[in-house]
């Protein structure tokens, strides 16, 4: 699997506990955030265009509003992408802490 960039990552993760319209994906990211990610509607949906290509999202629903409200669920496949990128932060962060802490060895490579 190749690292899913850092908006690719978010919506899925936003996705991970119920299914959401765009809006509704947008405002838990800056929920979550503290403001301090939002992502542009143009960025939105390119993403979750993107996604659904990838079957990584699925279209469940749309709302009748003044204009529809397209709601997104991840796929199984989907859930397994965000768990594996989840790891792969993890690992990511160990091997951070462990050299900006000074716990790397010293020795020679």
């Amino acid at each position: 699997m190749q690292a899913l960039s850092e908006s690719t990552y978010l919506v899925l993760l936003a996705l991970t506990k119920k299914p959401l319209h765009g809006y509704g994906i947008i405002k838990k990211i800056e929920k979550y955030s503290d403001g301090e990610l939002v992502l542009a509607p143009g960025t939105l949906y390119g993403v979750l265009t993107n996604l659904q290509k990838q079957k990584l999202i699925e279209l469940v629903a749309a709302e009748k509003e003044s204009r529809q409200k397209k709601i997104y669920r991840l796929t199984t496949e989907g859930q397994a992408v965000v768990e594996l990128e989840y790891l792969r932060f993890k690992k990511m962060l160990t091997i951070s802490d462990e050299i900006l802490k000074g716990a790397e060895d010293d020795e020679e490579i």
